[in-house]
């Protein structure tokens, strides 16, 4: 036993490498090493001689294995220590500036109009993407006959044969949202809607998927000219101008009687767009006062109450605020787009502090 423990108490000593100690490992304590054949003969031993050999071999395996232990860390460091002496490094040299995210134009702009909002008292409410035909169309009045109920222009989801289910649609607006905060909440009532709709068109002004921003106020004595004001300071706090006037269409929506487009006053001087001044007028978003029919769907009695709604593009909102060309660019995920377009993770809007810098 002596002479086993000088033999490999040396050579694990003079290993080289973690291989050759590896190697040595096998020899002596492996399954078929010298030490392990060593004590497969104790069975072999009288009870007085295995009281004497047991111990010794135990402690002689015990010792081989804590030499191992120990040269593997001690290779392990020479080889760290040869690593690193090995390497340079200038600590002085300026540090890689890490990749920084930008906020994404629709969510800084969906930020800003909930700020505007929630100032004038109004509240956010949500539903589901996946609307059932009566919310999307039905609730708000309009007819089976209406183009956006045919399939060329809004997205079913497809029914298995035989099902009676009612059938469900990519929700094409956030109105529906507003039914059910009707029926959630009753009158009288303030809130907005902003949340992704999709339609079948494509272009470089309609994408298959955009963002709208929808509002809904009810009270006993709610009028068209309480829509006006809030329109008119939505849009002095959006676009941060003092002088805007607007211009109120008339139009046609199922949803509201009477209804209106509404305009806001520009030029187009040298190409660039400035709101508030010049001879032009763009359309910027559909409103009106609320239809009876649609009060009835949210279990409101429009004999009671009324009130007025509207809807515009959170993405139209962004391409005229901030100069965006093309709808198509804000789904492209473009890197260099986002960090030209986007905005820092700290530039939170607020009415006191400026919406964007």
């Amino acid at each position: 036993m002596d002479d086993l423990r000088q033999k490999y108490l040396g050579a694990i000593a003079g290993a080289a490498d973690e291989a050759a100690l590896e190697e040595l490992r096998v020899q002596a304590v492996g399954k078929k090493g010298e030490i392990s054949l060593k004590m497969r003969e104790l069975g072999k031993m009288s009870p007085e001689e295995r009281q004497i050999m047991g111990p010794r071999l135990n402690a002689l395996k015990d010792e081989i294995n804590s030499a191992l232990s120990a040269q593997k860390a001690a290779l392990g460091d020479a080889a760290l220590n040869e690593r690193l002496r090995a390497e340079w490094l200038d600590v002085t040299l300026p540090g890689r500036p890490r990749p920084r995210g930008t906020i994404h134009p629709v969510s800084q702009v969906t930020e800003e109009v909930t700020a505007i909002f929630a100032d004038m008292g109004f509240a956010v409410a949500e539903g589901p993407q996946i609307e059932s035909d009566w919310f999307n169309f039905d609730a708000l009045n309009i007819p089976p006959e209406h183009p956006a109920r045919q399939e060329h222009d809004t997205f079913f989801m497809s029914r298995a044969e035989g099902d009676d289910r009612p059938p469900h649609v990519l929700r094409t607006h956030t109105s529906p949202v507003q039914i059910r905060a009707m029926q959630d909440q009753g009158a009288p009532i303030r809130v907005i809607a902003p949340g992704r709709v999709y339609r079948c068109d494509y272009d470089q002004t309609h994408t298959p998927m955009f963002h709208q921003v929808e509002g809904l106020a009810i009270d006993r004595d709610i009028s068209m000219a309480n829509l006006k004001w809030v329109l008119e300071e939505f849009c002095r706090a959006f676009f941060e101008v003092d002088n805007v006037e607007l211009r109120f269409r008339a139009s046609h929506f199922p949803f509201t009687e009477p209804s209106a487009e509404v305009d806001i006053r520009c030029s187009w001087d040298g190409g660039a767009l400035k709101l508030g001044e010049g001879d032009d007028w763009m359309e910027i978003l559909g409103s009106g006062m609320v239809h009876p029919k649609v009060l009835k769907a949210g279990g409101i009695d429009p004999d009671q109450w009324q009130g007025f709604a509207f809807g515009m593009g959170i993405d139209r909102l962004a391409m005229l605020k901030y100069g965006i060309p093309d709808l198509r660019a804000f789904f492209d995920s473009d890197l260099r787009w986002l960090r030209h377009y986007g905005f820092s993770a700290l530039d939170m809007p607020t009415l006191h502090g400026g919406l964007s810098r």
